[in-house]
This record gives C-alpha cells, structure tokens and sequence, in this order.
C-alpha cells in the first residue's frame, strides 16, 4: 500500500486497531475504523457496496434514511466523501491491475457469519438469479430516488419544534418522526421504536418515557423536556 501511494504522489500512514469480540461487531469496527481516520476522508466504496448497505438496512427494517445506503459526500455534513459510488467493485479492481498493483482483500470479507458478507456472497447473487438481472444498478438508482424524497421530508419537518407536543400532534407523522429524531439525535439515530414512544407522550397517552442512552422525555404544559432519567431516582 505503501508503494502505491508513493506511485501517486500520495501519503501514507498505517494504524492499527483492535475490535473486542463481542454484539454488533461490524458497527463497533466501523466506528473504530471512522475515528482514526480525519473527517474528510475519501473511501473506497463502489456501487456493490452501496447495493449491499441497502440490502442489509432494508434486512434490518430501517426507514428511508438507512435505505439511501452511502450518499456520494456522506450526506448533509459532508464528512465523509465516496466519491467512487458511480463504479463497479470489479472497475476498481481492473484499475488495480492496469496500475500493477495487487487488490487487497480483507479476508474477514469471506466470513458469511456477518450480515454485509452473505449479504455480498448470497443474497445478492441469489436476487440476481431470481430477477434475471443485475440488481445493483437498481438498488443504486433506487437509492438516489430515496435520497431526494428523504431530503425533501427532511426540509419540511424543519419547521416543526420537536419539544412542541402540539405541533408534533398536529403534523403529518412522516413530518413528526423526522422532527422527533433530528432533536434525539447526537451520533446515531433513535430507532423507530423510541420516536414512537415520544411521539405517544406528545399526543398525551403517557406523561413520560424512557429512551436509550440514559435519558428519559417528559411532557408538561404541552412541552417535551429531554432530561436524563437518573435526575427522576
């Protein structure tokens, strides 16, 4: 890799992490991955990879936001650039060997154990038989398509205040949940289980509820307060 880098006039650095065994390990790997690397790094994700993420969150009953998969500049803070979405995991590879350099493979990749690689290995292969056809181009179109609906929801639940029971009832419950999750969200999303719960607390049918991460949201005087649930022992 390092000789690669110096064939384009780039830097190089190795670090090395470690990931304990344990529950959800690709999500725990990713986030190590994420934090040391600078926040506008450029990755190596293909149109297959994008596919995949969108098979797996579809898998794991995510909403539209999960179904847009991977966004080109990593979404609206732009963090993360994927600036190779546009091409095929097999283009890469044959821009690889044109440049005489060997495709590095992960071989935790091959573990069909994890969701993303049967997903990659099976599901997908299999859909493809079943469809008669290449399914990721599809998927990715369908995650473009997802993406501006999605944008377009986000915009209009901006107007709403999350902490305004009232106008939480009063909306569309596609505006209200978006609204709901913008104000929980600090680095990942509430799952659509707890914007539920608080959106049953906005519309009077519980005082109170108790959502991840130690906190628990209340209504009074047609307010929702966000405040931790240690501060109610």
């Amino acid at each position: 890799m390092a000789a690669a880098a110096r064939d384009v006039g780039a830097d190089f650095r190795s670090v090395s992490i470690r990931v304990e065994p344990g529950p959800n390990l690709e999500a725990r790997a990713r986030e190590l991955r994420y934090a040391n690397l600078p926040p506008d790094v450029l990755t190596g994700h293909t149109a297959d990879d994008l596919a995949e993420t969108v098979v797996v969150n579809l898998l794991r009953g995510a909403g539209l936001p999960g179904l847009i998969g991977v966004r080109p500049t990593g979404g609206p803070s732009g963090e993360v650039g994927h600036p190779l979405l546009e091409l095929r995991r097999a283009d890469t590879e044959a821009v690889c060997r044109a440049m005489g350099w060997t495709p590095f493979t992960d071989p935790t990749n091959t573990d069909t154990s994890l969701l993303r690689n049967r997903v990659r290995h099976e599901v997908i292969p299999y859909l493809n038989e079943v469809s008669d056809r290449d399914l990721v181009p599809i998927l990715a179109r369908q995650s473009k398509l997802i993406a501006d609906d999605n944008d377009l929801l986000d915009t209009l639940s901006e107007h709403i205040d999350p902490t305004d029971a009232r106008a939480l009832t009063a909306s569309p419950p596609a505006l209200a949940r978006r609204a709901v999750r913008r104000w929980l969200t600090t680095t990942h999303p509430p799952d659509a289980a707890t914007i539920d719960r608080v959106l049953a607390v906005a519309r009077g049918e519980a005082v109170a509820c108790e959502i991840p991460g130690g906190h628990r949201v209340s209504r009074r005087n047609q307010v929702l307060s966000l405040t931790r649930s240690d501060e109610h022992d």
